[in-house]
Order: C-alpha cells, then structure tokens, then sequence
C-alpha cells in the first residue's frame, strides 16, 4: 500500500481526519514533529472517532528521522508548488504522499531535495492559495489506490 507522511502538521482536527482516512484506505500514516497540538488533545480524539486503533500511525522528532526510517522508497511531494498534476503520476505500491503543515506546506529545504518530477500538484483555480489539507491527502492517496484496482477495498 502506500504512505501518507504529515510534515509538522498544526491543526488537530486535520489530523484527526486524515487518521481517519487511512483507517479506511490503508495507507500507513506518518507523522512528523513537531506537531502544532498534543497528539491526546481532545479534538484529535473527535475527529479521527475510533478509527485511532484501526490506523497505522508512527510519529518521529523530525523530518531526518522520518527519512532514515523509510529508506529506499519514493517521496512524492504532494504541494501548490509541483511540478505536475497528481494523475499525472503512476503511483507505485510503497510510494510516500509527503504533505506539508497546513500553515507553510513544506519548507523549501524539503520541497527542493525531492526530485521535480515527484513534485506533484492538486490543480486549482488561479486565485485559489490552497485545499484544506485532509481534502488534498483524501484526493491525492484516493487516486493511487484507484490506480491500484482500490486492492483490499470492498
């Protein structure tokens, strides 16, 4: 299957949604610190409901630990400043969706380490800034299961 990975992510309920999702498309989730709110805080609780014991959740101190944990896998960086639109990909089983914190995205430092054909984009109208961030992973991670033939769904 495949990785959703939250870089720094600062709203709980957010969160709390895309835990959520993948209970339901079974995409691991990976959250990396620091995180805007405290991983118990009650609105996280609410918005992910009890899907919290079905999802697959591994949180990390930073981005450099993230990556040393997921070693020889594909990053595609999912922002408003790609490269290419999202269905433009032919997602691969193991590929990480690699999202930036809802307030910045992902910093430069990042974004320009990721090779600029798996910087991929959600197209949008032109005097749009961004979608809410549990909106671009439902879309982004929906599309590479599809790809997939939605494997293990029913």
């Amino acid at each position: 299957m495949f990785h959703i990975a939250l870089y720094e992510p600062r709203i709980a309920p957010n969160a709390g949604n895309i835990i959520r999702l993948a209970a339901n498309n079974g995409c691991s989730l990976h959250i990396i610190e620091p995180m805007g709110f405290d991983f118990e805080e009650k609105k996280l609780r609410r918005a992910g409901l009890d899907y919290h014991d079905l999802a697959n959740v591994t949180r990390y101190p930073d981005y450099a630990a993230f990556v040393q944990a997921m070693p020889n896998q594909r990053i595609l960086a999912c922002t408003t400043k790609g490269s290419r639109p999202y269905t433009e990909i032919e997602y691969q089983a193991g590929d990480i969706l690699l999202f930036g914190s809802e307030t910045s995205g992902l910093p430069d430092a990042v974004r320009d380490n990721i090779p600029p054909d798996q910087r991929i984009r959600i197209p949008m109208q032109s005097d749009a800034r961004s979608l809410n961030l549990s909106n671009a992973v439902a879309i982004i991670s929906y599309e590479a299961w599809r790809q997939h033939g939605f494997d293990g769904g029913v």
